[in-house]
């Protein structure tokens, strides 16, 4: 009869929902199918993914996510409306109460708009937390002692680098560098180098399959199909792991020195804690072959992937759920 309280990783590439009590209950893609001429939701999760890029011209896949915020409102409603739904945690006379995470740069616009989706997909109150806090939770750091936490949390659309103390937010910064740009960075080195044409979804299973950012690390080759550029028809080719590290290398060092300005501008004496207690990376981007070698050869700290990176934020929402009571009369 009672609703439950729910946390909510809206994120570029996935979307996961946390119910009190029952821990991480959906795991979906941030994708939305319409049908362009009656504007109608098809599909939305797993099932609009196996559209993308394979759908006759009046349906479209969109991702209404973009870099961490909203690009498309009504669209996000629908999502975000279908899941609530799905789940069934609305209750018999009451709306839950809803904790959705966002990245630390964005505006108070970008704020709103998160929060009015929330409202109208059927929250009663909602709240925000900025996601590298709540990705240190979830990976298990204690966050609440005087002493230094530093989190790298690399995501779909954003990667949000945050130390922090006594339960806040010292120094941070977020960059549009993160998985979508990895994706993106795969697909246009092979257009480039093999004049061939691949889809999003090919560039993220290489990345996954064969994928590396440590020089010399992963020695994998893969089979793809694409459209030839120059003929125009299908064609095969083969591409090996240092390839991908060659791909990826540009904007994997824009992640490097992200780091190392959040390092820079760190308290000498919580610069100490870090390099006691290293650094946690967490989101789908910690997966990435090397990642943390790469981040311990550059930084010169101890480099943890957390234990379920992709999940972290949304159990992170999960223990805050908790205090929200706490949360709500400090915050907002």
């Amino acid at each position: 009869m009672f609703s439950k309280d729910i946390g909510i990783d809206l994120g570029t590439a996935n979307v996961l929902i946390y119910v009190r009590g029952k821990g991480v209950v959906l795991n979906e893609p941030s994708v939305v199918a319409i049908d362009k001429n009656t504007n109608r939701v098809l599909a939305v999760g797993e099932e609009a993914r196996q559209m993308v890029g394979r759908t006759p011209g009046n349906i479209v896949a969109i991702r209404p996510m973009r870099d961490g915020v909203i690009a498309d409102f009504d669209v996000t409603e629908a999502m975000l409306k279908h899941f609530l739904s799905k789940l069934n945690v609305k209750g018999f006379l009451s709306k839950p109460r809803i904790l959705i995470c966002c990245p630390t740069n964005i505006t108070s616009v970008e704020q709103k708009a998160i929060r009015e989706a929330a409202e109208k997909s059927g929250g009663k109150k909602v709240y925000l937390e900025e996601e590298p806090k709540v990705a240190a939770i979830g990976a298990g750091m204690d966050i609440f002692q005087p002493s230094g936490n530093m989190v790298i949390d690399i995501g779909g659309g954003t990667t949000d680098v945050a130390v922090l103390s006594m339960g806040d937010i010292v120094t941070s910064e977020s960059i549009k560098v993160a998985g979508d740009v990895f994706d993106n960075d795969i697909l246009q080195y092979i257009k480039k180098q093999y004049k061939l044409l691949i889809g999003e979804r090919t560039a993220e299973q290489i990345k996954i399959n064969i994928g590396t950012v440590f020089s010399g690390g992963r020695n994998d080759e893969m089979e793809i199909r694409g459209r030839d550029l120059v003929s125009g028809l299908p064609r095969t080719i083969t591409i090996h792991s240092n390839e991908v590290e060659k791909a990826l290398h540009e904007s994997v060092y824009m992640i490097v020195q992200a780091a190392k300005n959040v390092l820079e501008r760190t308290p000498p004496e919580l610069s100490a804690d870090i390099i006691d207690r290293g650094i946690i990376i967490t989101g789908g981007g910690a997966l990435l072959h090397g990642m943390d070698q790469l981040l311990i050869d550059e930084l010169k700290v101890p480099v943890f992937i957390a234990e379920n990176p992709i999940d972290c934020v949304a159990i992170g929402t999960g223990m805050m759920l908790n205090n929200i009571d706490k949360a709500a009369s400090s915050k907002y």
